[in-house]
């Protein structure tokens, strides 16, 4: 598994980096779960990173496929190697192919090496969203790279209050199944860690834990050294 560690800003990717994350995922949480943060801020997390992959949020969406494609590319130009969208106020599979197609068009036409993540949402009864388990097939025929399991409402529960370590595993292997890469988010806590290493998805999401528990606080680099440790890499 790799560890996704999300900043707010240069000086908290810089801990993210020195800690040992993987990936770099610049978002900003006062605009929700994926809420999306300014491209200079991106310009300046990507050139802190050094040679560290950066993924850029580009927010919790509802049924607008031009602004989201128009929203991927400007944070492809600036230099997120991971483009994410979340599928929050999306409700038909129709509705979830068509952002997808348009987003990855967008992002691949630019760069085709640059790689597009959609998430879905564990909670996804209570902010009546499509199920990310009809997600991986959407994914596929899209051409998304990473399909992602988030909670869309912040508010101390994590992806493990809505669902169980077995329906995780389904979700991995449902999407390992349609050839798509998995990743796992979601107010993750330390105590869940023993259950990821179970899961195994190839990417775990993280700001409030290396925080001390609130994601509004600031990002520690012992906490990040801390969670590589344990979590399996193999």
């Amino acid at each position: 598994m790799k560890l996704l560690v999300s900043p707010i800003n240069v000086e908290e990717a810089n801990l993210c980096r020195l800690g040992g994350a993987d990936i770099i995922d610049v978002k900003n949480p006062k605009e929700g779960s994926l809420g999306a943060n300014f491209p200079w801020m991106i310009k300046a997390v990507r050139k802190a990173a050094g040679s560290v992959p950066v993924s850029a949020t580009i927010g919790d969406f509802n049924y607008k496929p031009g602004t989201a494609s128009l929203a991927a590319l400007g944070a492809a130009v600036a230099g997120a190697e991971y483009i994410k969208v979340g599928l929050y106020d999306i409700q038909t599979k129709g509705q979830a192919l068509d952002m997808l197609m348009n987003i990855v068009r967008s992002v691949k036409g630019y760069d085709i090496n640059k790689k597009v993540v959609a998430s879905g949402y564990s909670d996804f009864h209570r902010i009546n969203s499509i199920s990310p388990f009809e997600l991986p097939s959407i994914c596929a025929r899209a051409g998304v790279d990473v399909v992602m399991m988030d909670t869309g409402i912040k508010d101390g529960k994590s992806t493990f209050d809505f669902l169980t370590e077995d329906e995780l595993i389904e979700f991995v292997n449902i999407a390992k199944s349609h050839g798509l890469k998995t990743a796992i988010a979601g107010t993750i806590k330390f105590e869940d860690i023993p259950s990821l290493n179970r899961i195994m998805p190839d990417i775990i999401g993280v700001r409030g834990c290396v925080c001390g528990g609130n994601r509004n606080s600031a990002i520690k680099q012992k906490l990040v050294e801390r969670l590589k440790t344990e979590i399996r890499w193999e």
